[in-house]
């Protein structure tokens, strides 16, 4: 599904060249969930970026379904950090806004937003505006404007990371729910490790910069995941251990290039709203 092959990014600032990233080369499989940890400054946004088509790689390709990536498309979502809602508009009104930037019709989307909010647990807010919401409830609004437009492809760049940590394990849950449910094929950026067991069929781990493929580590755990299971602790126990280690011994050396994914774990049914 998604494929970076060779990849590397340099920018150029005022004080010379800056590499972001450096020979990436990954395959996510269709419908799987992975998880990208690494130091601040390590090209993990960057990376959600080329996957978007917002930026053009230096060297190497970036593809999905077998198709490069050259701008962003309609079947590619992106979510960020900060819920990003348009204050003048509903809450209803700030998830149909990609249907109107494509030029599809409101009619045809309305009973989806709809549905989409209320999955979320948002029924009754369709006509807040979003002053009128908490962060939690804000970046909820933000999840379904992304899954409004069925992307085959989520990209979350931290978007619980500015939430207090009883609602960020709450939407965490919630976004398990909705990826065994929904089956996008997904990549999320995130600082936290019990978060990457949580969520990921493997965790991706970058070195400081320039971003190099350091090490995947899978997560051996059946879906549904539970925070208080024991599997998910021991789990979490011994991922901790080994990306510790990473994270504290940056220079050793990359992980060989990647030449396939691994099929995701499996999962219930599948529903597509």
């Amino acid at each position: 599904m998604i494929r970076l092959a060779g990849v590397s990014q340099t920018f150029q600032a005022r004080s010379g060249a800056v590499e972001a990233l450096r020979n990436i080369n990954l395959t996510v499989a269709e419908g799987e969930f992975i998880a990208i940890i690494g130091r601040s400054g390590c090209g993990k946004s960057t990376l959600l970026r080329l996957v978007a088509g917002l930026i053009k790689p230096s060297t190497g390709e970036v593809a999905v379904g077998g198709t490069q990536v050259v701008k962003p498309r309609k079947d590619i979502a992106m979510m960020f950090q900060r819920p990003a809602l348009l204050p003048w508009r509903s809450v209803l009104d700030n998830v149909l806004l990609p249907v109107e930037m494509f030029g599809w019709k409101r009619s045809e989307h309305r009973e989806r937003a709809e549905e989409l909010l209320d999955m979320v647990g948002l029924a009754g807010f369709h006509r807040k505006q979003p002053h009128e919401l908490s962060g939690g409830m804000q970046q909820r609004v933000a999840l379904c404007r992304a899954l409004i437009q069925r992307p085959k492809v989520m990209l979350m760049d931290e978007p619980f990371s500015a939430l207090d940590a009883l609602t960020r394990e709450e939407l965490s849950t919630e976004l398990q729910r909705l990826h065994m449910d929904l089956g996008a094929t997904t990549v999320f950026v995130t600082h936290s490790i019990d978060e990457a067991v949580l969520l990921a069929d493997r965790v991706v781990v970058l070195s400081p910069r320039p971003g190099r493929l350091r090490r995947i580590v899978d997560v051996n755990i059946p879906r549904p995941r539970s925070l208080g299971h024991n599997a998910y602790l021991e789990e979490v126990a011994r991922c901790s251990a080994e990306l510790h280690e990473l994270l504290l011994t940056p220079d050793g050396p990359p992980v060989a290039p990647q030449t396939h994914a691994v099929t995701p774990q499996a999962q219930r049914p599948r529903q597509r709203v």
